[in-house]
């Protein structure tokens, strides 16, 4: 019995991933790990109430499939952020240096230092003082979106900032 409804379960996901194929042209023949899923935000807000994805003034950014490098978008949210810092001299703050599930848990959270430590040193040169921020890593113990695919993956893979 529970042989006959886990196949069901696997023949619908399988009906339901063929009805949501794109006619992007990027190429799709690899698989889950190796084709890095870049995120945007409204990629990430959408099905999301914002007030919880977002608590506080400073917004999350995000990285690529095992990289800590900063995409544009992210130096773009990493000056917002240092405008708002710059605006309110007396707060501190703590990057949390986040993953997705895949690798091992040692991995993940020298990734995600190396993520939050990117965030830091950018900040430092938009000229935050280094004293005022902290970082940490958290590697996938806190994830945002507890899914095992694609979507849930770019929305784990994330400095997010906390306003002390």
């Amino acid at each position: 019995m529970k042989k006959e409804i886990m196949n069901g379960v696997l023949v619908f996901a399988l009906m339901a991933m063929a009805g949501c194929s794109s006619s992007n042209n990027a190429a799709s023949s690899g698989s889950a790990t190796e084709q890095p899923v870049t995120s945007s935000g409204p990629a990430i807000k959408s099905g999301y109430g914002f007030d919880q994805w977002q608590q506080g003034p400073l917004g999350d950014v995000f990285f690529e499939f095992d990289s800590a490098d900063l995409t544009p978008q992210a130096e773009q949210q990493l000056k917002d952020n240092a405008a708002w810092l710059e605006s309110n001299p007396a707060n501190k703050t703590t990057i949390e240096g986040h993953c997705d599930s895949r690798g091992t848990s040692e991995y993940n959270i020298a990734l995600g230092e190396r993520r939050s430590s990117s965030a830091k040193e950018y900040l430092v040169r938009l000229g935050i003082a280094s004293s005022r921020l902290e970082s940490v890593s958290y590697g996938e113990e806190r994830p945002f979106d507890q899914g095992q695919n694609d979507e849930a993956w770019a929305k784990n893979r994330r400095d997010h900032f906390v306003v002390k």
